[in-house]
Formats: C-alpha cells, sequence, structure tokens
C-alpha cells in the first residue's frame, strides 16, 4: 500500500500567491490572538503584590533587626557582669508584633415611626462603616499605624565562659527575667567551650 503524503511540494505549487498571503495573515492573526494582554487591572495587581512582597520582607527584615539588637545588648550587659566573661546569646521571638491601623468609623442610627390607624411602630435603623485611613504622600498610600507592638520574646539562650558556676548561672538568669517576660524554663544557661 501506498502511503498518502499530506504535505507534498507538488500541492504547494498549486496554491496561488493571494491564498499563500492570506494563510500567512491568518496565522498572523491568530498568534496576536492568542498573546497574553496586560490590562491596567494586571498592572495594579501586580503592583499590589510587589508591594506586599516589600513589606512582608521589611516586616521580616525589621524581626530579624529587633532580635539581633535584643541579643547584641543583652551580650553587652551580661559581659559586664562579675564572673560571666566571654558571653553569646540567642533570643527566640514569639511572633512578628502587631500594627494596629488607624480606622475611621462612621455609626448612624435612624428612628422610624410609622402610624397605620390604631397601631403605631417604632424601627431603628442602624449603619456601620470602617474604613482604614491612609496617607497622601505616595501614590498608593500607606495606612496610619494607630498603635505598634514590638515583637514577644519567647525563649533565652546564654552561652558564658562562667556558665559552671551556680551562682553565676543564677544571676545570669535572674538578669535576663528582669529584662523580658519569659517563663524560668525558657532561659537557659551553658558554659561555653
Amino acid at each position: 500500500m501506498k502511503k498518502k503524503e499530506w504535505f507534498s511540494l507538488e500541492k504547494i505549487k498549486g496554491i496561488s500567491k493571494n491564498q499563500l498571503f492570506i494563510g500567512g495573515l491568518a496565522g498572523i492573526l491568530l498568534l496576536v490572538i492568542a498573546m497574553p494582554v496586560n490590562t491596567d487591572k494586571d498592572k495594579e495587581q501586580k503592583l499590589q503584590e510587589k508591594e506586599s512582597g516589600e513589606e512582608t520582607k521589611q516586616s521580616a527584615g525589621a524581626h530579624i533587626s529587633y532580635g539581633r539588637e535584643l541579643e547584641r545588648k543583652l551580650e553587652q550587659i551580661l559581659g559586664e557582669m562579675e564572673g560571666v566573661g566571654k558571653v553569646e546569646v540567642m533570643i527566640t521571638l514569639k511572633d512578628d508584633g502587631e500594627r494596629i491601623l488607624d480606622k475611621d468609623i462612621t455609626r448612624s442610627s435612624q428612628e422610624v415611626s410609622e402610624e397605620d390607624g390604631a397601631i403605631k411602630r417604632n424601627t431603628r435603623e442602624s449603619q456601620y462603616q470602617e474604613e482604614t485611613v491612609f496617607s497622601r504622600e505616595t501614590e498608593q498610600g500607606q495606612p496610619f499605624i494607630a498603635k505598634e507592638t514590638a515583637p514577644q520574646v519567647e525563649g533565652v539562650l546564654v552561652v558564658a565562659e562562667g556558665g559552671e558556676n551556680a551562682k553565676t548561672v543564677k544571676n545570669i538568669s535572674d538578669a535576663v527575667l528582669a529584662l523580658f517576660p519569659v517563663e524560668v524554663h525558657k532561659i537557659k544557661v551553658v558554659k561555653m567551650n
């Protein structure tokens, strides 16, 4: 059996130039239709995703730098204590802190009285609307922050040269308890190699 060929040079020679031109234009049109189009909504969404990603990175960076700053200060203070010697500190944080945004709250209520013959009806309608307040300094606006709380300390590890002395360990634990609201079992003092 002879295999039928759907594509051959003889068939192409039989096609007129106008038909080839129309076929080429149809192919280009299909490619243009299939190409994705960026709309204003897509651009806005990408901009918002980029900004939220930057805020998350800034928040994570602030969280890490806050913890590192606490560690540095504690190392400095403990290093000055008698019997401690060289010291290294690690602090773990429970969360990233909290930011409470300023909101514009609108409340309204209206009392309506209706009389229908001998029947009197009183109804009360209430409306509540809450909107976040934004700064107009930038194009997108940043929300006003009404209150910001620092991350909470969850645990403290202290590695000190004087970590074998019970009195020094007690002094270090007392100092950490005085500085941070952590439970005693979340403070660990060990001897440095």
